[in-house]
């Protein structure tokens, strides 16, 4: 699928601004799950959420960091 975000090619361990903020304020998150749903950690207050593949890929509005590991 190729979401019309840009963002299709998601690594363990980047960091990605949302379209809306956290309840705590903060718009970064951290990949911290890969699969048919995405694990993702708040950087401010550590709270982990689950989304489905095509959510996040349409919430997702920017890459901040890209993971420096090579493992897929």
């Amino acid at each position: 699928m190729s979401g019309s975000s840009g963002y299709d090619d998601i690594r363990l361990g980047d960091v990605v601004r949302m379209r809306k903020p956290h309840p705590c304020g903060s718009y970064d998150w951290e990949v911290v799950r890969l699969g048919a749903d995405i694990g993702i950690r708040c950087r401010q207050c550590a709270r982990r959420v689950l989304l489905p593949r095509s959510r996040f890929v349409r919430q997702v509005k920017a890459l901040v960091s890209r993971s420096e590991s090579t493992v897929p």
